[in-house]
């Protein structure tokens, strides 16, 4: 058989394969085509001829004592043909192999970021499957939301939590429930996130219920909360709409514990934070007694959120079991 030697140099440059390395897999694959010939002869190597573009089979010839005497070129019937079936296979392989590479790293550069795609059919019903164009990606039940439903053909974003080259291809991993997946939601819709000029500090989230953000401005006259929240709502609501309506909470990030504390524990009002222990992040807080159930939420949720927000323990008070029971245990004290 006949390699058309510039071409594969034009194939090694246009895909960045190594030439030399290329070559000597090209040879490897004619090699062991040879070796699966009747009739073929031990420890045999391909060469392929750098100006013909000819491959050529040498054997080596040994003499009595089991040394090597001489090597001869070995002229095997049907050797081209196998040989072309081989190297073929090969360039197939090594170009889809530099495609895969491309995609991985076109990918990787979207680690951290909101993608958007279409949902497909898949072999897996618990998993989505989501083209990209280029390639398809999945998101696995523990990256879904348990209360969203999304059916063939819906358009759908995600967050992108890992890229890598698969056994059979590339490996994309999307995401639905991780926190940052709402950061990156409100970075689309609020310019001011984009040009630093408000910085999301902190969240928190329990995906398909309720998330809370904590945020502050960088400019003087820039409302932080006022930039995700966005005229009548609209910025809030358009990320609300995206999460098929989550709740969140968006609270002033203060560097004072006792104020940032209170503000996490926002819708509810809250009378009083005191700084029990520094060193161990505890605080007392005593809220209205209306405000209470408020305060705690649903199975403790509000709470729950406020202090993984804050990455403080708190323990919440009524007023009146405050003022009558100072030592009394806490009406409510977040996991």
């Amino acid at each position: 058989m006949i390699v058309d030697v510039a071409s594969l140099k034009l194939l090694a440059e246009q895909r960045k394969f190594p030439f030399e390395k290329l070559i000597m897999a090209l040879e490897t694959a004619a090699a062991e085509a040879y070796d699966k010939m009747p009739g073929a002869k031990p420890y045999a190597r391909a060469v392929l001829n750098r100006e013909s573009g000819n491959f050529t089979i040498y054997v080596p010839v040994f003499g009595p004592d089991g040394e090597r005497i001489d090597t001869v070129e070995d002229v095997m019937p049907g050797f081209d043909r196998e040989a072309k079936f081989a190297t073929r296979r090969l360039l197939k392989e090594k170009i889809r192999e530099a495609k895969d590479l491309e995609i991985v790293g076109e990918f990787s550069a979207n680690v951290g970021e909101v993608i958007s795609g279409i949902v497909q059919q898949g072999k897996e019903a618990d998993t989505i499957y989501v083209n990209l164009g280029k390639v398809e990606g999945k998101i696995p039940p523990h990256e879904q939301v348990k209360l969203e439903s999304f059916k063939h053909g819906d358009r759908i974003k995600a967050f992108v939590v890992d890229v890598k080259q698969g056994m059979r291809g590339p490996e994309i991993t999307l995401s639905r429930t991780h926190p940052a997946f709402v950061k990156m939601l409100f970075s689309l819709e609020a310019p001011e996130i984009k040009d630093r000029v408000v910085e999301i500090v902190g969240i928190a989230r329990e995906p398909g219920a309720r998330t809370k953000l904590s945020v502050r401005s960088h400019r003087s006259g820039v409302s932080a909360k006022g930039a995700l929240i966005g005229p009548v709502g609209a910025r809030a609501k358009a990320v609300m709409d995206e999460l098929h309506g989550e709740k969140i909470d968006i609270i002033d990030f203060s560097e004072d514990p006792a104020t940032y504390v209170g503000n996490a524990l926002a819708p509810a009002r809250v009378n009083s934070v005191e700084i029990v222990d520094l060193e161990t992040k505890s605080a007392k807080v005593v809220v209205p007694d209306f405000q209470l159930s408020l305060a705690i939420g649903k199975d403790g949720q509000n709470a729950r959120l406020a202090a993984r927000l804050t990455q403080w323990r708190i323990d919440i008070h009524s007023d009146t079991a405050a003022s009558d029971n100072p030592t009394d245990k806490p009406a409510g004290s977040p996991s």
